[in-house]
């Protein structure tokens, strides 16, 4: 026969209000040795509370959904370990969705965590250049309704949120490559149409201009592993590089993709960094199996996952932070002895 709250106020000593303010959650709260009482009654019982009847009671499900655009990516797999590190002991659940950066399927991420009432979402992942007229629509009633919204990555208007600054970040990437030496640079840019992509090829370029260069050549592509394996071997094919002078420094806008690349070099024969230096973007932790070690710009990804859990615990919906990555130069990006 299953244990009713009935069976717990009256093992208590206690109403059937009492009970139901302690196992369910709510503004006003028993002394704590009656509250300790009913806890102990529930526990000898073996009753657990009603997820429904605590979502009544304090007007709220301790869940929270987190909309990733790939999961199997370590910069989205790291960011939900945050998350969840943020929610920390709240009692908070984190439900999951990954959209395979499809538009249409973060709009029903959205309405599936919107029917679920959950306290929040957390937006995580790149956008295109307009913003989707749609979801800005979802995100207004869920707001009105008493939802919070955060988001990681280009802000959203009326929403708070981590925003990283990608072009910064870049330029700062670019400054320590030159002052290393590179002077020569390919930039495997990624979809254009993605924020996160075109604002680390900016601000690369950007840097490369004031600087009095530019790159090689700007090669696009899908914002993967695959897509970059297939930007370089492309390259490699009509443009192998030089016998001598100065090697050519690639940059790729994500680690990922630095990854694909590096794949591509060591297909066509040659070596990293010896042949052809190459730099990722966002230092996930991926990069420590890997050798040579990569260059990068370090992005604190668990951290940033952690500040969003808990802007959601403190209803931070219009604080915004923003996050800078620091250059970090490792053994792909080292010269050549002749070009030192």
């Amino acid at each position: 026969m299953a244990i009713r709250l009935t069976d717990v106020a009256n093992e208590a000593g206690v109403s059937l209000a009492t009970a139901s303010r302690v196992l369910n959650g709510s503004a006003r709260k028993p002394a704590a040795e009656i509250s300790d009482k009913v806890r102990a009654a529930a526990e000898k019982l073996g009753y657990f509370p009603n997820a429904q009847a605590q979502a009544l009671a304090r007007a709220s499900t301790k869940l929270v959904g987190l909309v990733v655009r790939d999961i199997a990516d370590p910069y989205f797999s790291t960011i939900a370990r945050g998350v969840q590190r943020g929610l920390g002991d709240s009692g908070t659940q984190l439900l999951l969705a990954s959209t395979d950066s499809e538009p249409e399927r973060e709009i029903e991420a959205v309405k599936a965590f919107m029917s679920q009432r959950t306290d929040a979402i957390i937006l995580s992942g790149s956008r295109g250049h307009s913003e989707d007229e749609g979801l800005l629509r979802l995100i207004g009633n869920y707001q009105e309704n008493g939802g919070q919204v955060v988001v990681i990555g280009q802000p959203l208007a009326s929403t708070g949120g981590i925003q990283v600054d990608n072009q910064a970040t870049a330029e700062n990437l670019a400054g320590e490559l030159i002052r290393a030496g590179h002077r020569r640079f390919v930039v495997l840019a990624g979809d254009e149409n993605l924020l996160t992509s075109r604002h680390r090829a900016q601000g690369f370029l950007a840097k490369l201009k004031r600087t009095g260069l530019a790159a090689m050549e700007v090669v696009h592509g899908a914002f993967s592993r695959e897509g970059a394996y297939m930007a370089m071997s492309d390259y490699l094919r009509e443009r192998a590089p030089e016998e001598s002078g100065q090697q050519v420094c690639v940059f790729c806008v994500s680690d990922v993709m630095a990854l694909g690349a590096i794949r591509a070099i060591r297909e066509s024969g040659l070596r990293v960094p010896e042949d052809i230096a190459v730099v990722g973007f966002d230092d996930i932790p991926t990069l420590e199996d890997v050798t040579p070690a990569i260059s990068t710009a370090r992005l604190p990804l668990e951290e940033i996952g952690r500040w969003a859990g808990e802007m959601v615990l403190s209803h931070g919906d219009a604080r915004k932070t923003v996050v800078t990555g620091t250059p970090v130069l490792r053994e792909s990006s080292e010269l050549r002895t002749e070009n030192r």
